[in-house]
C-alpha cells in the first residue's frame, strides 16, 4: 500500500487498503464466534509516532455488530491509558443518551485509567444491570483485545497512508508550480478534454481537482453546439469559452491553472476563446498525449518532464479524469441515438415512447432482452405493440 501511496497512485493504495480490511474483517468475525456469545465492548488503541488510533469493537451475542475508530494526533507524549479514557469518554459520555444505549456485559480495555471505577458506575447505573469494566491478561477476553488492537493498527495505517498522499499531492503541486514558473500554487485546477465519434457527438468535458485530489461535484460535460464536426480546435475553443463564461456569470472561484488536453493547436485555441471572455489573466497549459510534453503560451519549445516526476502524474491524473469523463458522456449519447434510430423505424414507436424506453431499459440490448409483458407496462404501449417491437427488433 504505501508503494502505491508512494507513486501517487492512491486509488490503488486505497483497493489495497480495503481488501487487507476485507480479509481482517473475515478473520475478526470468524474468531468471535468463539467468544461462547458473549456481550463485549472491546477497547483498544494503537500508535506511532505523534500518530493514535483507538476502536470500540461491539460484540453481540458472539457477532461483531460493528466498529467505532477514532484518531489522534500529537500523542508522543500521551500515554496509552490517557488515550483509552479520551476514547471510552466520547464514546459512552459524549454522545448523550446514545453512548449509554445497548450497553454490553463486558467492556474489555486494553489499558486501565484511574476513573476505571466510576466509568463502571456510569455504565451499571444506565443499564440499570451490572457492567464490568475489565482489563483482561489471559483467556479469551485477552484474545478479543488482541483482535481489537489488530483493528487499532489498521485504523493507523489508514490514517498514515492518508496523510502520506495528502503530503505527496502537496509536494506535487509545489514542484508543478517551479517547473512550469507558475505565478502561484495550482491548487484549484481544471482540465478540459474533447470526444466525438467521427464527428458526431460532440461533447466536451471539465473535470476539476482542488490540492491535487478530484472534485467530482464540480465536474461537467457539455455537447458542443457548433458544427464543428471533428474539428477538435473550434470545439475545445467552444468548451473553455463556455465553461469560463458560466464561471464567471455564477461567480465561481477561478481555477489557478487550467490544462488542456492536446497540443499546440489546442493551447492556442483556448487562449483566443479565454481572450474573446476578457479572461486572458487565466493560466493555461496544453498535455500532448504523445511523448506527455507539456505547452506553454508564447513559448515554442515544450516543457519535457521526466517520466517519475510527480508533477508529471498529478498532471496525467487529471488529463486521463478528464478523458475518461468525456467519454463515457459521448458513449451515453450514442447509445441514445442508436436506440432512438432503431426503434424510430417501428411504427407507433414516436420519440416520446422511445424515451420512455430509453429511460425503462437503458439501452437497446435492455430492450431486446426484455419480455412482451415488461414492455407493455409502459404507459402507451400495448401488449400488441410491444409484439410488434420484439418482432422488429428480431424476437
Amino acid at each position: 500500500m504505501r508503494d502505491a501511496s508512494a507513486s501517487l497512485n492512491f486509488e490503488q493504495a486505497a483497493k489495497m487498503r480495503d481488501i487487507v480490511s476485507g480479509l481482517d474483517s473475515l478473520a475478526l468475525e470468524q474468531r468471535v464466534h468463539r467468544a461462547q456469545g458473549g456481550s463485549f465492548d472491546v477497547v483498544a488503541v494503537a500508535r506511532d509516532g505523534e500518530l493514535g488510533a483507538g476502536v470500540v469493537l461491539k460484540i453481540r451475542s458472539g457477532l461483531l455488530l460493528g466498529r467505532e475508530a477514532q484518531r489522534f494526533e500529537k500523542v508522543r507524549e500521551e500515554s496509552d491509558a490517557t488515550l483509552i479514557s479520551s476514547l471510552v469518554s466520547r464514546h459512552y459520555l459524549s454522545a448523550g443518551d446514545l453512548g449509554l444505549e445497548d450497553l454490553p456485559e463486558y467492556v474489555l480495555l486494553s489499558e486501565g485509567f484511574e476513573d476505571r471505577s466510576l466509568l463502571q458506575d456510569i455504565l451499571t447505573g444506565a443499564a440499570k444491570r451490572r457492567v464490568q469494566v475489565l482489563v483482561p491478561r489471559r483467556g479469551e477476553k485477552a484474545r478479543l483485545i488482541e483482535l481489537a488492537e489488530q483493528n487499532a493498527r489498521q485504523v493507523l495505517e489508514d490514517s498514515a497512508i492518508e496523510l502520506h498522499a495528502s503530503d505527496r499531492a502537496e509536494e506535487a503541486l509545489f514542484r508543478l508550480q517551479d517547473e512550469l514558473g507558475l505565478k502561484v500554487v495550482p491548487r484549484l485546477m481544471v482540465c478540459f478534454d474533447i470526444s466525438h465519434t467521427q464527428g458526431t457527438e460532440v461533447v466536451g468535458s471539465a473535470v476539476v481537482f482542488q490540492n491535487g485530489e478530484p472534485r467530482k461535484g464540480l465536474y461537467r460535460h457539455m455537447r458542443v453546439k457548433g458544427d464543428w464536426g471533428n474539428d477538435d480546435y473550434r470545439s475545445m475553443a467552444e468548451v473553455v469559452g463556455r465553461y469560463f463564461r458560466r464561471l464567471e456569470e455564477e461567480g465561481g472561484p477561478i481555477p489557478d491553472l487550467a490544462v488542456i488536453d492536446g497540443g499546440k493547436g489546442q493551447l492556442s485555441a483556448s487562449v483566443e476563446a479565454l481572450g474573446a471572455q476578457g479572461m486572458s489573466d487565466v493560466t493555461v497549459i496544453a498535455l500532448a498525449k504523445k511523448n506527455e510534453e507539456v505547452f506553454l503560451p508564447g513559448r515554442g519549445d515544450p516543457v519535457r518532464l521526466d517520466r517519475r516526476h510527480r508533477a508529471l502524474h498529478l498532471l496525467q491524473r487529471i488529463r486521463d479524469e478528464a478523458h475518461r469523463f468525456a467519454v463515457r458522456y459521448n458513449r451515453k449519447l450514442r447509445t441514445k441515438r442508436t436506440l432512438r434510430s432503431e426503434l424510430g423505424e417501428i411504427p407507433g414507436v414516436g420519440p416520446k415512447r422511445q424515451q420512455l424506453l430509453l429511460k425503462r431499459f437503458g439501452s437497446l440490448r435492455g430492450v431486446k432482452a426484455a419480455t412482451r409483458e415488461e414492455i407493455s407496462r409502459i404507459p402507451g404501449v400495448s401488449e400488441a405493440l410491444a409484439s410488434r417491437i420484439l418482432t422488429y427488433l428480431g424476437r
